[in-house]
């Protein structure tokens, strides 16, 4: 990646954590030199000089630049270390103050009870990842897990897995040997296999070959299936409750078929 384009992402990330396109590109600036005045920053930022005083007044109001009073005035970034962690506490103070603004909102009951399924639709690995954890700690009898690529053998799945395999049936399936190797060292009181599920890839030259990513039972209940696109990595996922549930009867069929071991539950 060039000095050009590193340039553009960190104003671009920057943008995206709450400073606006001039701030950002002045912080940028600023963090190439020990020093400059409103005149250099220009120069290097393609930021108007008039525009210069405004924004570096609201970089030091949040901590992120200091002034020399000097004529002219000059100006430096503070430590990267320092800056990244203002964020950091900016962006937490945000989340926080996002969460208690919605858990103090007025719920809308809008539930029809008349509803037989449940079928959720999700994207992105982080939301799925997170929702896989919720339906881990929430197990409470039997977790099966079929992993269909290494990358989401993550040190946290491997975490939330290891925590639960002494309170509750453990069964993880994984697409290949050399990733069940991988699950037998990380989560060892699991049992595992090669899963028989080849036959759900999807192969076309034609666009990104589609596969399974993971499919998580819980307590023979909850059920979340996600698919990868192995070239890029985006990843979607449906998720559903319920012995009803058309997924979940699917799953139990592919139990009883042993793609996926069964338990006996005597």
């Amino acid at each position: 990646m060039s000095t050009g384009d590193s340039q553009e992402e960190a104003v671009d990330v920057l943008q995206q954590l709450g400073l606006k396109e001039y701030e950002a590109k002045c912080f940028v600036g600023l963090s190439r030199m020990a020093t400059g005045t409103a005149k250099q920053l220009s120069e290097i930022t393609d930021v108007p000089r008039t525009r210069i005083y405004d924004a570096i007044r609201v970089l030091e109001a949040q901590g992120f630049v200091e002034i020399q009073h000097s004529s002219p005035q000059r100006f430096r970034a503070v430590p990267l270390s320092e800056a990244t962690e203002t964020l950091r506490d900016q962006y937490d103070s945000r989340i926080d103050r996002l969460t208690d603004a919605l858990e103090r909102t007025e719920k809308v009951d809008s539930s029809d009870s008349s509803a037989v399924q449940e079928v959720w639709a999700m994207t992105g690995t982080e939301a799925i990842a997170n929702r896989t954890h919720k339906l881990v700690a929430d197990a409470d009898e039997e977790i099966v897990l079929v992993l269909g690529d290494n990358s989401l053998l993550t040190d946290k799945l491997a975490s939330d897995l290891n925590g639960r395999a002494d309170e509750v049936n453990l069964f993880v399936g994984t697409a290949t040997e050399q990733l069940q190797h991988r699950v037998q060292e990380t989560v060892p009181n699991a049992t595992t296999f090669v899963s028989g599920l080849e036959w759900l890839r999807e192969e076309d030259e034609a666009k990104d070959d589609i596969a399974i990513g993971r499919l998580l039972l819980v307590d023979r209940s909850m059920i979340l299936v996600s698919t990868l696109a192995t070239h890029t990595g985006d990843e979607h996922a449906i998720f559903g409750g319920g012995f009803q549930n058309g997924l979940i009867v699917i799953s139990r069929r592919l139990l009883s078929q042993g793609l996926i071991p069964s338990r006996n539950p005597e």
